[in-house]
């Protein structure tokens, strides 16, 4: 398995581009510097964070000699979202790095008070919309906006149950910010601009705020995240790395300022990065070597000669415009005589390269790659634990084509495979014989794509593979069928709907209501093995698709009722309270939880609420 989080090791030769950014840094002298680090969801713009760090720091401990030049401080917006306003939480982190710094040495230590007494005033500033939102609405403030007071006083205000004292909150506000100073925000600001500014200088050194994951956050934390970034922008003796896919942000901006013009919406992101670095798009060389590290990495190599190996590789990554390659000869000849295990699986990789570059759904991104190997391993694992013999090769071919062809297509493949007593997909035997001739392929439909009729190409051929194997080990996206359930295409083709887009399961009652009831229970019975694997029952979308089954035939309606009664009691959520409580069935399954002992007190004022409510009525 390999893990999907960053890392500082360096597969894709980013470490070229990340040398780059910490020259300019370095360069800067410390006056102000802010980079912007884009690039699509999966690209490794966190890795490249963390490499742009790992140089920055290797450049300090490279002069011995010399005081700490850089404080780093490394903040994820998406980490705080919904638990603290992010303006106020980025310049907390930032002040508390300054201060931990500030600690060891001497004469800063009035600087460093005043400082946090300027970010107390910005925090109750960051609660005042919410505040006057609370008191124009009658609403009583709750979470992060609902404890100022208690931030400021060290009292605890049950603001659940009471209204906001603003007279309370003026008078402890007034508190916060020396007498004599003058206290308008924009002076204020300026102040703590101002205190920042002067503690670095004093200090000598340049502070470098990595802000990662900002594009994973709703549109108002983003835009809380920038405004906090603006405050302390283009300050003496900062630096900023921002990682962000642009046009996520872009989003955020047009969603948040409503209205706004598209080039308003480019500009504003545009004013507060300097230097726009984009993490280049990985070509088939660069894939190619990505999967044999990954496997690499994974081997038994010692970790001496895998780090040789990865620096030759990256060497070699920059020499690629030059026509050189990374595939199994030059690993070859760097290492000499390679295990037989390993020697398979960078095979694997180099036959792989091309397809996952060039896949729609894939399209050459590290993450998605890596996700790919992780679900290949895990179903390698599954298969061995339930003394299943597979051949890696035609599960590494069949995951592929589940990833990247038509979802229909794939249905068509699994049915063709079911279909054949022996689970030949006699429906690729034309097709696979014509793409190993070189021949014009013919085909259907959703097939007809160019990322088919490479896969076709690839070895081995399949229509002649016994494939239960592979599917019964892959049914989490497509169900293992076989013939005795005796479904018909049409059934297989709403049971793949059913749970692959459970969300639209009410699209699909007019077709479900044209099937058998035999059929509709084999439908029923898939679509609560897969319901097991719901850890809360709250409205899961799997349940969409159990109630349009409900609704075809109400004889099933008992065996849902069933299976929601045998739910562990920690997992029920009341908001499935109202989401069944029109179903006939409900009364028996509300029984029961309000009788056990173990089901939450919120689901079984749900119950009564609404057992409340239909007596009424």
């Amino acid at each position: 398995m390999w893990s999907d989080n960053e890392t500082t090791r360096d597969y894709l030769n980013f470490g070229v581009v990340a040398k780059t950014v910490a020259e300019i840094i370095e360069q800067s002298n410390s006056r102000p510097i802010s980079i912007g680090v884009s690039g699509a969801w999966g690209v490794g713009k966190s890795s490249m964070i963390k490499l742009i760090q790992k140089e920055l720091v290797e450049k300090q401990d490279s002069d011995i000699n010399e005081p700490t030049k850089y404080i780093f401080v490394e903040f994820n917006a998406w980490l705080y979202q919904g638990y603290d306003d992010a303006r106020a939480a980025l310049i907390d982190v930032v002040a508390s790095k300054i201060a931990d710094e500030a600690a060891s040495r001497e004469g800063l230590g009035d600087k460093i008070t005043d400082l946090f007494e300027r970010i107390k005033w910005f925090r109750l500033m960051a609660m005042t919309a919410v505040t006057a939102a609370s008191v124009f609405t009658g609403v009583p403030l709750n979470g992060i906006a609902g404890k100022a007071l208690d931030l400021f006083t060290g009292t605890d205000h049950k603001s659940e149950n009471e209204g906001i004292d603003i007279d309370e909150m003026e008078q402890e506000g007034k508190k916060l910010i020396k007498e004599g100073t003058d206290k308008t925000p924009p002076k204020q600001i300026q102040a703590l601009r101002d205190t920042f500014e002067n503690i670095l200088s004093e200090m000598g050194v340049t502070l470098i705020v990595l802000i990662d994951d900002l594009d994973r956050c709703l549109p108002e934390t983003t835009i809380s995240t920038l405004e906090a970034i603006r405050l302390l922008l283009f300050l003496p003796h900062t630096a900023f790395v921002i990682a962000a896919d642009d046009q996520m942000i872009k989003h955020a901006v047009k969603k948040h300022f409503s209205g706004i013009e598209d080039d308003l919406v480019t500009n504003y992101f545009d004013k507060l990065i300097q230097v726009p670095i984009r993490v280049p798009p990985l070509g088939t060389q660069e894939v190619r070597a990505y999967m044999m590290m990954m496997f690499i990495d994974n081997s038994t190599m010692a970790e001496s000669h895998r780090d040789h190996l990865q620096m030759k590789i990256c060497e070699q990554l920059g020499k690629a415009w030059q026509g050189n390659r990374v595939d199994i000869n030059f690993i070859k000849s760097v290492c000499g005589v390679l295990p037989t295990e390993l020697e398979v699986k960078l095979e694997l990789a180099d036959r792989l390269a091309m397809l996952m570059t060039q896949a729609i759904g894939i399209a050459g991104n590290p993450r998605l790659i890596k996700r790919f190997m992780n679900t290949l391993s895990i179903r390698l694992s599954m298969a061995r634990s339930q003394g299943i013999t597979l051949k890696e090769s035609v599960l590494v071919k069949t995951l592929l084509f589940e990833r990247c062809a038509h979802p229909k297509a794939y249905t068509d493949l699994v049915a063709s495979v079911m279909a054949n007593e022996n689970g030949k997909p006699e429906i690729l035997t034309l097709w696979e014989t014509q793409a190993i001739a070189g021949k014009d392929i013919s085909l259907n439909d959703h097939w007809d794509e160019p990322f088919v009729k490479e896969w076709l190409k690839l070895q081995p051929l399949l229509s002649d593979e016994d494939m239960r194997g592979v599917l019964y080990v892959s049914r989490e996206h497509a169900p293992f069928i076989t013939q005795e359930d005796r479904l018909s295409s049409e059934a297989i083709t709403l049971l793949n709907a059913l749970l692959n887009q459970a969300s639209m399961a009410g699209s699909l009652i007019d077709n479900l209501k044209i099937l058998n009831r035999s059929e509709l229970n084999i439908l029923m019975e898939k679509v609560l093995v897969k319901a097991q694997q719901e850890v809360e029952w709250g409205v899961p979308e799997i349940l969409e698709s159990a109630l349009v089954l409900v609704k075809a035939d109400n004889i099933l309606g008992q065996r849902l009722a069933n299976f929601l009664k045998d739910r562990p009691p920690i997992q029920i959520k009341a908001s499935i309270i109202p989401k069944i409580s029109d179903q006939p069935w409900c009364n028996s399954v509300f029984e029961q939880w309000k009788e056990d002992e173990e089901i939450s007190r919120p689901v079984k004022s749900a119950i009564k609420t609404t057992q409340s409510n239909v007596r009424r009525s």
